[in-house]
């Protein structure tokens, strides 16, 4: 270890100043002492060159292991997401296709109920002569048909409706799916952007 001032000056100069030889010695040594003491505690906390390079090294290598772990997860997430948003589509068209064949038939059995009971109505109107058909049979014939009509018509409604409904929760559900996918794409982009700085 070096010391960085002239130890023989040192005592010289105190010599000079009225100091006996052996007192300069000894605060010359003292004074060697406390230095060499305080470079004990300085190196203590410090690093050498090549110490602060392999530490270097060693994160460098654990941000690109981590670099590489990124990469891979976010490849494996995206296509994770991209294979269930695509499940995901194709059940929401079977389902849109099943509403639209539950409808359709809704629609078919509506119209041949209503065929069948004009046909009903025709058959009693024409079976029997006009000046034998009772008024009162007529007028309450015609409220049973307008009553079933009514009814038909609230069933068509009501049908429509609860097939409405469950469409509009479908659609909800996917699109709650699809904005959790893409705020988990975010939040993988954002922390590979984060170690990538």
């Amino acid at each position: 270890r070096k010391l960085f001032f002239d130890t023989h000056a040192l005592v010289c100069l105190l010599e000079e100043n009225g100091f006996t030889t052996q007192q300069s010695e000894v605060i010359v040594s003292a004074l060697v002492k406390i230095t060499n003491t305080n470079l004990d505690m300085i190196y203590k906390d410090m690093v050498t060159k090549v110490q602060q390079e392999i530490a270097l090294q060693q994160v460098m290598s654990h941000i690109g292991g981590v670099k590489k772990d990124m990469i891979i997860l976010e490849k494996s997430e995206f296509s994770a997401l991209r294979s269930e948003n695509e499940k995901i589509k194709l059940e929401l068209q079977q389902i849109k296709k099943q509403v639209m064949d539950e409808i359709t038939k809704v629609r078919a059995d509506n119209k041949l109920n209503l065929n069948l009971e004009k046909s009903r109505v025709k058959e009693l109107v024409t079976a029997a002569p006009p000046a034998s058909f009772p008024p009162a049979l007529y007028t309450e014939h015609h409220a049973q048909q307008d009553r079933a009509l009514t009814q038909t018509d609230r069933k068509i409604d009501t049908e429509v409706a609860d097939l409405k409904t469950m469409l509009e929760s479908h659609k909800l559900d996917n699109i709650k799916y699809l904005a959790g996918s893409v705020f988990t794409c975010l939040t993988v982009a954002l922390g590979f952007y984060r170690l990538w700085i």
